[in-house]
């Protein structure tokens, strides 16, 4: 298998974070998202949707989408599970990750991809192009701090997003805090309850996936 890849972005870190939880190792191969490698025609052979992270297995299938690709190894490898351990927690878990990946996630990147210079006319990822609208980011640093603060709420009264077990949820809200720092978003100064958090998950080895 291969792992198409880019350090320096957000989402293919949820699946080397994941990866590193279970102690999982795959090749892998890097895409230069600032050179436009993931447009090139030999790669959207792989992917068209021009994304990454993506996941080639040895008999060519590819197979795109981080939940997708995280499932997938489960699949493989389910000691450890990371989805849920019973139907409640495997329930709870893609509620609370769904929760945590559009309105969080997705704020940044609204955010994030309507007013930096370099996204002009991709605002959303992707094979086409969009125009930015100014607006939105807004609206996405709007929800970022609503999230913050519900975040903080929440882990007033629980360890992990899940109650006291770490999750894929976990690891999408971890990435979330770090990618909200492209638009220039922390956790408040009175959050010690999200700060908490965050500062557990981070001591985790698998942060530095």
């Amino acid at each position: 298998m291969i792992l198409h890849d880019c350090t320096t972005a957000p989402s293919p870190r949820r699946v080397r974070m994941f990866m590193a939880e279970k102690g999982i190792q795959i090749e892998n191969r890097q895409v230069d998202l600032s050179a436009g490698e993931q447009f090139s025609a030999e790669y959207k052979k792989l992917n068209p949707l021009s994304e990454v992270p993506l996941l080639e297995l040895d008999d060519g299938t590819c197979i795109t989408q981080i939940n997708a690709i995280c499932r997938y190894l489960e699949e493989l490898h389910p000691e450890h599970p990371l989805f849920g351990r019973t139907p409640i927690e495997r329930a709870l878990v893609e509620s609370a990750d769904h929760q945590l990946s559009s309105n969080g996630l997705m704020a940044v990147a609204e955010a994030f991809r309507n007013t930096t210079p370099g996204f002009k006319n991709r605002a959303m990822p992707g094979p086409h192009d969009y125009e930015q609208i100014p607006a939105l980011t807004a609206r996405g640093l709007l929800r970022l701090d609503n999230l913050m603060h519900d975040l903080n709420s929440h882990f007033a009264n629980s360890q992990f997003v899940v109650g006291d077990y770490f999750s894929v949820a976990d690891i999408t809200g971890f990435i979330t805090i770090d990618f909200a720092r492209w638009v220039k978003k922390f956790i408040p100064e009175d959050h010690t309850d999200l700060q908490r958090w965050y500062d557990e998950v981070k001591s985790r080895p698998s942060a530095k996936a």
